[in-house]
């Protein structure tokens, strides 16, 4: 029987504020997993702290809402464990990119095939709208009494160099576009990234529905009124490494494209790389029968709950230590 997009949603009442962009995110996630009929026990959605990190009470499926800038290691050990699972990740910039910013950086070095969406709205929404680390120098919103101090990170640039290989931005008011990039990042097979730009009505009064609408954006040629963001896929743009070689062309094709902002921001696929090993080869390599009997699969006890691990060979490491 197949699964409706109804059954991908919960009935737990949700509070985050009206308009926010996290409603677009979680409806393309939720129309994202319908549309591929991803089984509801396969599916497990981890989230750090912050409005995105009640996203998993929302969508039917497994979820597990981790710790402050913690939600890659859980996400990453659920994904090695059980190797069947679909494991998608998701939580804010201040999340992932503040405090989360070290597991960011090393979980590009081990390309767990899973997905990471962060939720980037350049302000910490929960605790009252301080600026994020995706902030730009001297912006100065609601909640801030001087402009910001610091440089702003750039999420894209970040994960390119940390060695994530698929790389992808979306708009959480272009829903569909956004489901579409969330299916192709589940389909790759590595560590694929979506930074989603969103609005946050309650404290970023700068970057706002309208901004990315362009209300206040024209054409220089013709004077027209011009949206802030654009689809790469619809300039001939082509961010998938077809053959190894073309890796250094396509990532410094990404970094270009990535530092665009203000009157022209890019949307779509900035970087694809099927050519590197994801993390489940790399065991497969060393432990053969790995993806037959991931830990998840192994038995810990028998029938009457007696132990099966064998830790004598431990044991006996631990003690000719001593």
């Amino acid at each position: 029987m197949a699964l409706k997009l109804a059954d991908y949603k919960t009935t737990v009442h949700n509070d985050w504020c009206p308009g926010c962009g996290d409603f677009g995110i979680l409806n393309a996630i939720q129309m994202a997993l319908s549309e591929m009929q991803t089984p509801l026990h396969r599916a497990t959605i981890f989230s750090g702290i912050g409005c995105s990190g009640k996203t998993p009470h929302f969508i039917h499926t497994y979820g597990i809402h981790t710790l402050h800038g913690r939600v890659l290691p859980f996400a990453q050990g659920a994904k090695i464990c059980n190797p069947d699972l679909e494991v998608l990740a998701v939580g804010g910039d201040g999340d992932g990119l503040g405090i989360g910013a070290g597991h960011f950086i090393s979980s590009g070095r081990r390309n767990v095939d899973m997905v990471y969406i962060i939720f980037n709205n350049a302000v910490y929404g929960l605790t009252k709208g301080q600026a994020a680390p995706t902030l730009k120098l001297g912006m100065k919103t609601k909640s801030l009494t001087q402009p910001n101090m610091n440089n702003s990170v750039n999420p894209i640039a970040l994960a390119l160099v940390a060695g994530f290989t698929f790389i992808g931005r979306g708009y959480s008011y272009d829903v569909r576009h956004l489901k579409e990039l969330i299916k192709k990042a589940i389909e790759h097979k590595g560590l694929a990234f979506l930074d989603v730009l969103q609005p946050c009505p309650t404290y970023n009064d700068i970057n706002t529905k309208e901004w990315y609408q362009g209300l206040d954006n024209f054409n220089p040629e013709n004077g027209k009124q011009m949206p802030r963001t654009y689809k790469l896929e619809e300039t001939g743009y082509d961010g998938i490494v077809r053959q190894p070689y073309e890796a250094s062309t396509k990532m410094g094709q990404a970094i270009e494209r990535s530092n665009e902002w203000g009157s022209k921001i890019p949307l779509g696929i900035f970087y694809q790389n099927e050519h590197i090993p994801t993390y489940q080869d790399r065991i497969v390599g060393r432990i053969p029968n790995y993806l037959e009997i991931p830990p998840a699969k192994q038995d810990i006890s028998d029938q009457n709950n007696k132990p099966t691990a064998k830790l004598d060979k431990l044991l006996d490491d631990l003690r000719a230590d001593k």
